[in-house]
Formats: structure tokens, C-alpha cells, sequence
């Protein structure tokens, strides 16, 4: 074998070695960029994005409201579902699990991307009048959503972030579970697609 091409199949082994021997640190990197963690404070109210179908945003911003982070948590939501709101669905099933009905107040939307949720959510904030405000989504959404806040925050407002948990992506062991890779590969997709200037 040539002298040149055994040290190029050399430095390959030694890379996949210290590749296999650092997986713990790099293989959660892609999971835990997702997640944008702000501390939370009081706000004027509180806002939750659509598009969690198993209820978890719901229940962390009802134990938000309930611990007075804020007095009402708007939800969002369209009529994809057979007709119905998203956002009425959601709150039905929030209150079946033990949560109040007055935390929670509908707020009907039409829009086809978190892009268009955010614009519309800040224009009702704005008319509402609230200057500080609490968004809780997935946690594997915070990224993309902070991006998105940031790109269209209106001026003297506050907002802070609350990831809820997901029922499979958990960020630094997300390859372990089926819905968890595609809960990442989606998500990244969408967040370059973001970073790029789409939605």
C-alpha cells in the first residue's frame, strides 16, 4: 500500500475511534440546540401556541396560570380538526384533566405556519395591550419560535419562553425512540428553512 494512502486510512480510524469514544458529548448536541430556555417571570398574560395534539402545552400553561405567572393563557388554534377548533378541542381536553376553564381563553386563528401564528398572536397581544408575555410551546419548538418572536416583536414588549415536555423527545437522548428522530429531522428542517428566510 502506498505510504500517502496508509496514512490517510490511519487518520480514518483514529477519527472514527475518537468519534465513537466522544458519542455522549456530540450525539445530544442536535436535540439540546432545539431547546431555547428562558427564566420565567411574571407577564401580563400568557400564549399557547397550536399544534400539540397530545395536550402537554395545554397542561404546563394551565400549572403556569395556576401558579400566577400570568391571569389567562390565550390559546391559539385553527378549524382543521373535522370542523372544529383546535383551540376549543384543546381547552375541552385541559379541563377534562382537571385543569380550569377561566385559565384558558380560545383565540381562532387561520394561519399555515408558526410564521403566521406568531404575527397574529403579537397583533392580538398588541391590541390587548400586554407588554410582557409568556409563550409556551414544545420544547424541541423553543428555537424556531424564538427566532420567529424575535423577528417580529413589537417594540417595549417582553417575552420569555416555556418548553413543555414532549411525550418522546427528550433532547439529550432523542435517537432512542422512533418519533423522537422524526420529531428532530422535522424540526431542523424547518428551523433552516427559517434561518434561510421561509417558514
Amino acid at each position: 500500500m502506498p505510504r500517502g494512502r496508509s496514512k490517510w486510512l490511519l487518520g480514518g480510524v483514529l477519527f472514527a475511534l475518537l468519534v465513537l469514544a466522544t458519542w455522549w458529548w456530540w450525539l445530544p448536541l442536535p436535540g439540546q440546540l432545539l431547546v431555547q430556555s428562558d427564566e420565567l417571570s411574571k407577564a401580563d398574560g400568557l400564549l399557547v401556541l397550536g399544534g400539540d395534539v397530545a395536550g402537554y402545552r395545554l397542561q404546563a400553561a394551565g400549572e403556569l396560570v395556576q401558579q400566577g405567572y400570568a391571569p389567562v393563557a390565550l390559546v391559539s388554534g385553527n378549524n382543521w380538526y373535522y370542523g372544529l377548533w383546535e383551540c376549543e378541542v384543546a381547552i375541552d381536553f385541559a379541563v377534562r384533566n382537571g385543569q380550569p376553564r377561566e385559565a384558558f381563553e380560545p383565540f381562532r386563528i387561520q394561519a399555515n405556519s408558526t410564521d403566521e401564528e406568531i404575527q397574529l398572536l403579537f397583533a392580538e397581544t398588541q391590541r390587548r395591550g400586554w407588554k410582557s408575555i409568556l409563550i409556551v410551546t414544545s420544547n424541541y419548538h423553543t428555537r424556531r419560535t424564538g427566532i420567529l418572536v424575535n423577528r417580529y416583536l413589537p417594540p417595549g414588549v417582553r417575552v420569555r419562553l416555556f418548553g413543555a415536555p414532549d411525550r418522546y423527545f427528550l433532547p439529550n437522548q432523542w435517537w432512542w425512540h422512533r418519533e423522537s428522530r422524526k420529531t428532530l429531522f422535522y424540526e431542523w428542517t424547518k428551523l433552516l428553512a427559517v434561518l434561510l428566510g421561509g417558514l
